[in-house]
């Protein structure tokens, strides 16, 4: 209720309302100020709505005092029980647990509120799962009850819980939940045999390592505790058998270690015990886990083909063995009760097996065809013997047969050997070591000999030394060998083997005779070497023929130069045009003629400094060898010459073997003295060249060159 002061009880003031829930939970009366819920409240949906309240003058709507704030409270009540937010629950226990093990805790919740009085205090019972299992009533912890609970008698527990609001009094609300518990498994039972003796019929034509019977333990537990191991114990008849563990059905699988005979032993007693892999030492004292059951086993008669006696034969014939030779013989039978006749044959698989034959009846193997051990030392092929009461019945031997060696090959040189010997061979060396080999299979101890034939034991060059170990050494006979004289010896070796016959053979070797050095090092044994200086190696001899060959080099180089110095002494060089004033072989048209060379040229017309003097050598005096008479002087050609030697003598640029004297001086101590005919008292016109011919050959060229020129054009100026 709300109430203002300045509210005189004669209707002039109205009471307003706003804030959470205003109008739709709460309404006030404009008049009374009287607060009234309109709609059930629900402490767990709002605890408290928070409201705000104003008295307003009627008349003029203004406010008579300020707006007032509020809180409702919403006033619990036990109306919520107690609820389990997790259930169902499962859990589990180890079976042959003690009391009071833990198993799991349980929770209820209440929606109550747990400040105001006892609507959210929960107490917890058990309603369906006694005497097996307890719960705290404050904690809601469940525990065993009962001691020893057994997996195999019950597995499966379901327990009700109840949660109860106002502690447990009348009044109370509740809730419940239901726990589903499992005992798992612990390994406390042994492994038992359902029966004491197991009986198995087994045929005696089972195979090694086949799976003749099964048998069977049981072990109540599960899993890992349930796996059993299963072991023959030593005793009668167990070694013909073994036993394992099929993993998936846990049962003991019986297996044939050996073979069966029914006519030998007809029937086997052995135990076999079981025994758990995994123990638990809780549970020792309850006594071994492990079972023991006696197995006997009955060997059943079963017609089987012919036993051979032997699981293989080897036998042995000699080479050449004349045909139907009885070299062997195999044995079958049978060893059913019946004691069937046996037919023997041979497997053909391919013509190597037509060499033999077999008595079907005896089993004798004899020869068809003769042998060679040099082609087939060795035969290998099947026999097949069979019941004659059931042909389907056979067994297989396998039948080896070594064809032994007759003598009949001689042995011989086992490789070629290329053997020399030195020139410079003592009496007494070794020069080669030769072996045998015989084609023929050599028995153990067979030994071969070495000798020389007949003929060649009287010559004094090589002879043989039998080493006694199926070797033999080439020894020399004499001081020293020749090339020159024979270059090759035929040595006939004669080996003989140890066997019967004896066989021999002459082997012809070749004995190459070669140069060698005082250490017996072999330096050559080539035919031409033969020929070549003795004491000279070949690298000298290469040296000596490379000397030679440059010595006749040089001597060629030096007569090229030789003529080529004489043949540039004689004729200059076209290339250099003042020198066609000594040219003599270049025919001109006489002193009219100005077109055969260029005068101008000779000119120099850079002369300067006329004060500088040549350094010039004059040349001396020439002589010629006999006396001409005195001819008349060239006028012309000297005034030109004389010009042209005042211009060179002082020009500065010109080298000096551009000089006149360069051209008309041959040099001291010439026979023929000079050829010019510059300084001469006689023009070229009087002289007579004939003397030329007189100096030899080598000055027959310049002999014909002034001859002809003097013959065709006397005026000619040179």
């Amino acid at each position: 209720k709300l109430h203002s002061d300045l509210d005189k009880g004669v209707g002039t003031v109205k009471y307003t309302l706003s804030g959470d829930g205003a109008g739709t939970v709460f309404t006030i009366d404009e008049t009374t100020g009287d607060i009234h819920a309109i709609r059930s409240l629900d402490r767990e949906e709002k605890p408290f709505y928070t409201l705000r309240a104003q008295a307003v003058d009627v008349d003029t709507k203004k406010p008579l005092e300020p707006e007032s704030e509020f809180i409702i409270k919403v006033q619990d009540i036990n109306d919520n029980e107690p609820k389990f937010l997790d259930g169902p629950y499962v859990a589990s226990v180890p079976e042959m647990s003690p009391v009071g093990a833990y198993v799991l805790q349980v929770k209820a919740t209440d929606a109550d509120d747990p400040t105001y009085g006892n609507s959210a205090r929960v107490v917890y019972s058990i309603l369906q799962g006694q005497p097996y299992f307890s719960i705290d009533p404050k904690t809601g912890v469940i525990r065993t009850a009962l001691p020893n609970m057994d997996r195999e008698v019950k597995e499966q527990y379901q327990v009700l819980i109840q949660a109860k609001d106002m502690g447990g009094q009348l009044g109370g609300l509740a809730g419940t939940t239901t726990v589903n518990i499992t005992l798992t498994d612990v390994n406390d039972n042994p492994p038992r045999f359902p029966k004491s003796i197991f009986h198995l019929k087994v045929p005696e034509s089972s195979h090694v390592g086949s799976a003749i019977g099964r048998i069977r333990a049981v072990d109540p537990d599960f899993g890992k505790n349930a796996e059993i191991e299963y072991n023959i114990v030593p005793g009668d008849g167990g070694n013909l058998f073994d036993i394992t563990t099929d993993e998936n059905t846990q049962e003991g699988v019986i297996k044939l270690k050996k073979p069966l005979d029914f006519e030998t032993k007809k029937a086997y007693t052995f135990k076999v015990e079981a025994s758990n892999l995994h123990l638990d030492h809780r549970f020792h004292s309850v006594g071994p886990f492990k079972d023991t059951a006696t197995v006997k086993i009955n060997v059943l008669d079963m017609d089987e083909p012919p036993v051979f006696s032997k699981p293989m034969y080897t036998m042995e014939v000699y080479e050449d063995t004349p045909v139907g030779t009885i070299i062997g013989a195999v044995t079958a039978q049978d060893l059913d009760a019946g004691s069937s006749s046996v037919r023997y044959f041979i497997d053909w698989k391919n013509d190597v097996d037509s060499y033999f034959t077999i008595d079907a009846t005896e089993g004798t193997i004899a020869t068809n065809e003769l042998l060679d051990r040099e082609s087939t030392a060795q035969y290998n092929f099947s026999i097949i013997a069979s019941k004659v009461s059931n042909p389907l019945l056979t067994s297989k031997v396998n039948v080896i047969i070594n064809v032994l060696d007759v003598n009949e090959f001689p042995p011989e040189i086992s490789v070629p050997y290329e053997t020399s010997v030195c020139e410079n061979a003592k009496p007494g060396q070794v020069i080669q070591t030769v072996t045998a080999a015989d084609k023929d299979l050599s028995p153990a101890g067979q030994r071969f000999s070495f000798r020389l034939s007949a003929e060649a034991s009287n010559k004094p060059n090589f002879t043989v030394h039998d080493y006694r170990n199926n070797t033999a050494g080439i020894e020399t006979r004499r001081n020293g060998y020749s090339r020159r004289q024979q270059e090759l010896y035929f040595l006939p070796v004669v080996i003989e083997d140890s066997s019967y016959p004896v066989q021999s053979s002459t082997n012809t070797m070749t004995i190459r005779v070669c140069r060698c050095d005082s250490d017996g090092t072999i330096l050559s044994c080539n035919v031409e070497a033969i020929f070549l200086p003795v004491g000279l190696s070949t690298g000298a001899l290469i040296a000596i023929l490379l000397c030679i060959v440059i010595l006749l080099v040089i001597v060629v180089l030096y007569v090229a130069l030789r003529r080529q110095k004489k043949k540039d002494t004689l004729m200059t060089s076209k290339e250099d045009i003042r020198d066609n004033v000594i040219h003599y072989d270049d025919e001109g048209g006489g002193e009219e003629d100005t077109q055969a060379f260029d005068i101008g040229a000779l000119r120099n017309p850079k002369v300067i400094e006329d004060n500088k003097i040549r350094r010039d050598i004059k040349p001396d005096s020439l002589r010629f060898p006999r006396q001409r008479p005195p001819v008349e002087d060239n006028t012309d050609i000297r005034d030109f010459i004389n010009q042209r030697l005042q211009e060179n003598d002082v020009d500065p640029t010109a080298p000096p073997y551009d000089s006149l004297a360069t051209y008309a001086y041959e040099g001291n101590g010439s026979v023929a003295e000079s050829l010019s005919s510059i300084d001469s008292l006689t023009t070229e016109a009087d002289q007579d060249y004939d003397y030329l011919s007189d100096w030899g050959p080598r000055f027959k060229i310049l002999a014909d060159m002034f001859g002809e020129e003097e013959s065709y054009n006397p005026d000619k100026v040179t």
